[in-house]
């Protein structure tokens, strides 16, 4: 049951941290949707072998951590729900890239460097995602996401996903509390009962999602989700979505630590 009131906080945690007023909440959410897609562009297209070329683009989550005053942990236990898919994802890769070199000195397997960068890359688009979410707000982001012209029906979906999902928790938070007082002592739910109990949750489900659509229909839903008005970009704008794609795309196309190394090196 603990398990999942947190769950609940967790999911209206984002709305709180959403709601601050930092230089980075205050930005246009159509300007910080376009420099995350750039960024994620960027990212995902580095080559598979790229590691040292994955070091610069740690710069753009950190910053925003910093100017946005996020707090770490819970964006970080949100990170790490994903790393067993990550990881999952890549750990086939030495079985079958199994070509061998030397990467300083040690003979390694071509297969693991896939796999530190598939876990880089993917563990940098999650973060980045999160942090978008948590520095807009679902709201703000949709109404970007229609000023992109993406149709209005996946965007209308993504955010009742978004916003009523915590009902959809909350629809289970009473069948558990209701099913444990009346089988006190034990430990989950019986193998026997699970069929029954999802049955359950399914018509409640519906019966929920009818109402909630009615409630909608009353206040003048026509298929159309209300963000309010959003203001224009300004100058700021538009030098923070310049200055962040400039420095995407440097690193895209150049070694960033490979040169500094290489100036370093050349030093000494």
């Amino acid at each position: 049951m603990a398990d999942v009131i947190s769950t609940i906080h967790n999911m209206r945690l984002m709305d709180e941290l959403a709601s601050k007023d930092t230089f980075i909440h205050r930005l246009h959410p159509l300007i910080k949707l376009v420099t995350t897609l750039v960024y994620l562009t960027g990212l995902i297209s580095m080559g598979r072998y790229e590691v040292m070329g994955l070091i610069p683009f740690i710069l753009y989550p950190v910053l925003i951590f910093s100017l946005a005053d996020l707090p770490m942990a819970p964006i970080l236990k949100r990170i790490l729900l994903v790393e067993p898919l990550i990881i999952g994802i890549g750990i086939l890769n030495p079985i079958f890239d199994n070509y061998t070199l030397m990467f300083g000195g040690i003979t390694i397997s071509r297969g693991w460097i896939t796999f530190v960068s598939i876990f880089i890359k993917c563990g940098l688009t999650v973060t980045a995602s999160i942090l978008l979410v948590a520095t807009t707000g679902m709201d703000k982001l949709a109404a970007a996401m229609r000023m992109l012209r993406i149709p209005k029906i996946f965007v209308l979906q993504l955010l009742l996903t978004y916003r009523y999902i915590s009902v959809l928790i909350e629809e289970v938070s009473r069948m558990l509390r209701a099913y444990f007082l009346r089988a006190p002592g034990q430990k989950g739910i019986e193998m026997k009962a699970w069929g029954t109990f999802a049955g359950q949750l399914l018509l409640r489900t519906l019966d929920r999602a009818q109402r909630v659509y009615e409630a909608m229909s009353l206040r003048g839903f026509n298929g159309d989700f209300n963000v309010g008005r959003i203001e224009k970009a300004v100058g700021k704008d538009y030098i923070y979505l310049t200055l962040w794609c400039i420095f995407f795309i440097i690193a895209r196309l150049y070694n960033i630590p490979m040169i500094i190394g290489s100036l370093f090196t050349g030093v000494i």
